[in-house]
């Protein structure tokens, strides 16, 4: 059977060289492998344009979530206050991350999708000045947005508080520089755009913060400072890490620089999301978003309001042509999300639209604009 694609925001369609890499066994104390991970975090503070003397990065076992919950403990005081800029589930998570660490916050809620506006932040940080940090998701993944970061990070920084970013759908496959952007903390993980599988997240922080985390932590494992510090003593993870994981992630990353690095890969899954809006539009659908926020990175589509339209039905029968999607996040609309990134071009779009019009058929949809209004 062959392995559909993955058009969701990771795990994603990996390359044969990525899954090669996975096949060889590594002893997780070993000199070769602790030279791997050196490499892996040298490489991702080249590609984040963070100077190795101001910032430092810290890989942490397990999820996404496993590196976001670490690096808020890390960097908010048990006494500080964070804003959470709040549209879709990522910050809803950030927030419940705090609550559960007994860290205080506040949110600016936009809803399902809107951006939160530099002066929107300006304002809040204007009314709470015991307000210590702020929290962005960059690419909120609930409706696909790619929000405003650089003009909110000015105004973070302006008001001199510390600035976290979830960049856990971007990194890799959008530009961020921290040589340029005013960013205290970068959090992100392997199987995303720089195309790896599950297994690790990653925190790129200033060294002055990380050093003001230590003993802050609320969980053992979870603990970022101590998880740097013993890296920085021994070279090693601290518990078992992932090996099969790390070595892949070096293999994509070695694919990354190929492509052009960042650049080469935000210009793959722009021409990939081109294709796919402008192709679900022409079979009748509409996006979620205007075209100024449409990120690169997965695209939200409302579901149409055709009787005959029914999303397990509609997924099943992507499924059964090859393609996996995502199911909606939204709560006032129905609607499901296309990934654009992982080893997806333009020819793969195409076929994928030519599943979408062929199920829309087997549904007793008719897949054109004037037949439904989504």
């Amino acid at each position: 059977m062959t392995a559909p694609y993955l058009l969701t925001p990771g795990p994603l369609t990996t390359s044969p060289e990525t899954k090669a890499a996975m096949l060889c066994d590594w002893g997780s104390w070993d000199d070769d492998f602790n030279r791997v991970t050196a490499n892996v975090r040298t490489q991702l503070l080249a590609m984040a344009e963070a100077g190795s003397n101001t910032f430092a990065c810290v890989p942490m076992q397990g999820s996404g979530t496993f590196a976001v919950e670490s690096a808020l403990a890390c960097a908010v005081a048990p006494g500080g206050k964070v804003l959470v800029l709040m549209n879709g589930a990522y910050g809803q998570r950030a927030a419940q991350l705090l609550h559960t660490m007994g860290r205080r916050y506040v949110i600016l809620d936009k809803g399902d999708y809107l951006p939160p506006q530099p002066e929107e932040v300006d304002a809040v940080l204007q009314q709470n000045p015991e307000i210590t940090a702020v929290f962005l998701v960059h690419c909120e993944t609930s409706s696909g947005i790619l929000n405003p970061l650089d003009a909110i990070a000015d105004v973070v920084h302006a008001h001199g508080k510390t600035l976290i970013v979830d960049a856990m759908s971007s990194f890799g496959g959008v530009p961020i520089s921290l040589a340029k952007t005013p960013i205290d903390v970068l959090i992100s993980s392997a199987n995303k755009c720089i195309e790896g599988v599950p297994g690790f997240g990653f925190v790129i922080i200033r060294k002055a913060l990380l050093a003001e985390g230590k003993g802050r932590a609320h969980s053992l494992s979870l603990d970022l400072h101590a998880q740097w510090e013993y890296m920085e003593c021994t070279g090693q993870w601290r518990f078992t890490p992932p090996t099969h994981t790390v070595v892949a992630f070096q293999a994509a990353l070695a694919q990354h620089h190929d492509e052009g690095g960042v650049q080469g890969r935000c210009a793959r899954y722009t021409r990939n999301r081109d294709a796919l809006v402008a192709g679900m539009r022409a079979l009748g659908f509409s996006t979620l978003l205007e075209d100024p926020w449409l990120s690169p990175i997965i695209t939200t589509f409302l579901s149409p309001t055709d009787p005959a339209f029914e999303f397990n039905a509609f997924y099943a029968a992507l499924k059964a042509r090859g393609f996996l999607i995502y199911p909606g996040k939204l709560i006032a609309v129905e609607s499901f999300r296309i990934g654009c990134i992982g080893q997806l071009d333009a020819p793969v779009i195409e076929t994928l639209l030519a599943a979408v019009h062929d199920a829309l058929i087997e549904m007793g949809v008719s897949p054109c604009p004037d037949s439904w209004s989504a």
